[in-house]
């Protein structure tokens, strides 16, 4: 009787979430990616996508918003926002520039591919 109830409970709880991938997903141009706001200047934000998909969205300087694949060039780890003026990977310690997305310091060969945005009244939106 205690296997059918803990079967049960294990059945309840469902597949896992699946692992975000970096990108835009399913979204498309002109689709909202955040608003202008949500993006400190000299940092970032991870924001999610359709698709299950994420993008980092940083801001370098007032007024100057870029977006990027967050997934590290080296083995696809989603980096981390950035953080004293650089984007690290957590998983093998690349780092890469806020402001262009080239790589600082490997082992990521390349930078991270950068992904067009605009300002649209004071929404972020895929270009």
């Amino acid at each position: 009787m205690l296997l059918c109830g803990l079967a049960a409970v294990v059945s309840a709880c469902g597949e896992p979430a699946p692992r975000k991938t970096g990108g835009t997903g399913t979204a498309r141009p002109g689709d909202r990616v955040t608003a202008a706001s949500a993006v400190p200047v000299n940092g970032g934000v991870l924001v999610d996508l359709p698709g299950n998909a994420q993008l980092l969205v940083v801001q370098p300087r007032p007024g100057e918003f870029r977006a990027f694949n967050p997934s590290c060039p080296h083995v696809g780890s989603l980096v981390n926002p950035p953080a004293g003026g650089v984007i690290t990977c957590p998983l093998h310690g690349s780092t890469f520039d806020p402001a262009s997305g080239a790589v600082r310091k490997g082992p990521a060969a390349s930078g991270l591919a950068e992904v067009a945005i605009t300002l649209s009244g004071e929404d972020l939106v895929l270009a």
